[in-house]
């Protein structure tokens, strides 16, 4: 009797967090991974586990075209793409530059475009397989400071439903997964970028600490990210996995406050822990 063969996932941004979690996850659980990131010497704790580790930087055309490469001159299929790489830009929208803008949805937008298209190819040649787009629940509710964040997650969403529907005739599905707020290195790295946005004639000077809390506001009260995996990976180990997926805490609640609540209400909910009233003359 054959042996079954092993399903592979290949995850982006595997360096820390969620795509850290669920390659060692995924790996422990039976899978083949072959994990990514831009650097990697942050991954060669994965090396040694066993799994596969690739260099790719999403927003890098010659990357791309690298792993393309791997996987066309390989005969490992590619049963699911976890599009887990992305940043998160936390500033007024008064105070983005044109080039924070573009490097937002750049990188949460557009390369999973490209990785994607690219991939294409070799995905409809198999017949079968899903892609996992990891979105937000920031792509539903949009708070203050974090326009440009939110805007790109819900262009994911949006981006992610048309595939759903233009890809399934191939066999290939497209699942988005939209997670609360989950354990990782996002709220560091957010506060990073901010810390390099904020200008001292910016309008919002004054609550420059609310500016840095919404970058940190991911971490309150999080999920594991360990636990995230666990949950994504039972979603991925059913027949018909479903077509949206929300993990973590606040996944389910918050979604829900845009529909249920009027916008002026909303409004002043979301924007008084931010300190916005301050600002009123």
């Amino acid at each position: 009797m054959t042996s079954k063969r092993k399903k592979t996932v290949l995850i982006t941004g595997c360096s820390s967090g969620i795509g850290l979690a669920l390659a060692k996850e995924a790996h422990a659980a039976g899978y083949e991974v072959v994990a990514t990131a831009r650097n990697l010497e942050k991954i060669r704790d994965l090396e040694a586990l066993g799994i596969s580790c690739l260099k790719l930087d999403v927003n890098n055309e010659s990357d791309i075209s690298s792993l393309k490469n791997h996987f066309r001159s390989s005969t490992q299929p590619i049963d699911f793409i976890i599009n887990n790489a992305g940043i998160g830009t936390m500033i007024p929208m008064a105070d983005i530059s044109p080039e924070a803008l573009e490097q937002q949805f750049r990188t949460n937008v557009f390369s999973i475009v490209h990785l994607t298209n690219a991939l294409l190819p070799i995905l409809k040649k198999q017949g079968k397989a899903c892609i996992i787009n990891i979105g937000s629940v920031s792509g539903i509710l949009t708070t203050p400071f974090a326009g440009a964040y939110c805007a790109s997650k819900s262009a994911l969403h949006s981006i992610s439903e048309a595939y759903r529907m233009e890809l399934a005739p191939f066999g290939i599905d497209v699942v988005i997964v939209q997670p609360g707020a989950i354990a990782s290195a996002f709220g560091d790295n957010a506060s990073a970028v901010t810390e390099n946005l904020i200008k001292e004639a910016s309008f919002y000077k004054p609550i420059e600490e609310a500016i840095r809390r919404r970058s940190r506001a991911s971490q309150e009260r999080p999920s594991s990210a360990e636990s995230f995996a666990r949950s994504l990976l039972k979603q991925m180990g059913k027949e018909h996995i479903p077509a949206v997926i929300r993990i973590g805490n606040g996944s389910t609640l918050l979604p829900l406050l845009p529909r249920i609540l009027p916008a002026r209400l909303l409004d002043k909910m979301l924007s008084t822990p931010f300190q916005l009233n301050r600002l009123s003359k």
